[in-house]
């Protein structure tokens, strides 16, 4: 049997018969990169430093494949076929061709690494689910990700299996699918790598400038989307700003299609010419914006994992975050929760750590010794074992 071990296993399919072949979908590293963008390139440096695996990435692109080499680990294979995304979309929609070893060539597991995963002539299937938002809270989605799950469905009787960030997840997958337990592994994702900054981090200019009459703020970060509850964070700050004007409120992130509930609240807000919103920042801005931060919040409905408390509390910045999804079984004691959609207690929560205090922290060093037990080789080490486990299921599945 394959054995996910620093170890490479007895028996392989592939070209070099001591390791297993893998290939990711890498597509999500394309463009402005999210929190799924961060896994692949966090997973991919895990398993790339395995020398019981064979790891290419792939990208579902006519031409935007080409940047993948660049964005990969050394180590990476990179080789393909261009890939018309469109079409394949269409025809995966409706059937289960034409298998991907067509454009990627041969490998053991295929993982598609955003939800949907391509049908496969020969090879085991695994695909990541990140969180359940699209069934649990459809009003929340867009159109385009409203197919996930029907395309989940449809993997798992082809016999994929299902890899999630969280327990929280994996429980939700096996209740809402009824899927078997075994099929359906969780495996927690690291923390973002943190930049160095060169030269005093309280020196270097930000790549804003806050209001007049403030010098901290509170920070919030990602894609402005009904799922993150930015309006509710926007009244909390107003609740609290006249007892703390030297406080300003950055939202850091691109507009999703939330964009339009946040600027009406922005709008309302007394406060508002204290509320900033930089856009899409990347690199040095973004660990410098993160570590210059007084206080980080999360005010999301719903969420997976979460990357933004992790790299908030590896940081030593003091987290707010609803208690919601994932949240609690990821942050643990390290982070200061709160009920979903709250304001009254957001508010207090953001006073009492802006107050700072022996309590504070403490959390902030709970919060750091949380986010150690969060590595991407330890990712790499739960993934391994689920190809291990895919490939041979697949196996026995053939010689039946």
């Amino acid at each position: 049997m394959c054995k996910a071990s620093r170890v490479p296993p007895e028996r392989s399919a592939t070209s070099d018969p001591g390791r297993l072949s893998v290939a990711l979908d890498a597509t999500p590293l394309l463009g402005r990169p999210t929190g799924v963008g961060a896994f692949v390139a966090g997973a991919l440096g895990g398993l790339a430093a395995r020398p019981d695996l064979d790891v290419s990435a792939f990208a579902i692109s006519w031409r935007r494949r080409q940047a993948i080499p660049d964005l990969v680990p050394p180590g990476v294979g990179t080789r393909q076929r261009a890939m018309p995304a469109r079409p394949l979309h269409i025809a995966w929609s409706r059937m289960s061709f034409p298998p991907v070893e067509w454009f990627v060539g041969r490998h053991q597991v295929i993982h598609g690494t955003n939800y949907v995963v391509p049908p496969t002539a020969v090879a085991a299937r695994v695909v990541t689910v990140h969180d359940l938002t699209i069934t649990r809270y459809p009003e929340l989605c867009d159109h385009s990700t409203l197919r996930f799950p029907a395309l989940i469905r449809r993997a798992v009787a082809e016999g994929a299996w299902i890899h999630t960030p969280s327990v929280f997840v994996a429980e939700e997958v096996v209740e809402t699918f009824d899927i078997p337990a075994e099929r359906v592994r969780a495996v927690h994702l690291g923390v973002p790598p943190r930049l160095e900054l060169a030269g005093d981090v309280d020196r270097l200019p930000l790549p804003f400038e806050l209001p007049p009459g403030t010098s901290r703020y509170v920070l919030a970060t990602g894609t402005v989307e009904p799922r993150k509850d930015y309006p509710t964070l926007v009244a909390a700050f107003t609740a609290i700003a006249s007892s703390h004007p030297d406080v300003a409120l950055v939202l850091v992130g691109p507009d999703g299609w939330g964009a339009a509930s946040l600027a009406e609240a922005i709008e309302a807000s007394p406060a508002r010419d204290r509320i900033l919103r930089p856009g899409y920042i990347t690199g040095e801005e973004v660990v410098l914006t993160l570590q210059r931060a007084a206080v980080v919040a999360y005010p999301s409905v719903y969420e997976g994992f979460g990357f933004p408390p992790l790299q908030a509390m590896a940081a030593g910045v003091p987290v707010v975050s609803t208690a919601v999804g994932a949240i609690p079984e990821v942050s643990g004691d390290g982070a200061r929760l709160v009920a979903g959609r709250d304001t009254d207690a957001l508010a207090d929560a953001l006073a009492a750590l802006l107050d700072g205090g022996p309590e504070v922290e403490a959390l902030v060093a709970r919060g750091h010794r949380r986010t150690e037990s969060y590595s991407w080789e330890a990712c790499a080490d739960g993934l391994a074992a689920l190809y291990c486990d895919a490939w041979d299921d697949q196996r026995r599945g053939r010689r039946r």
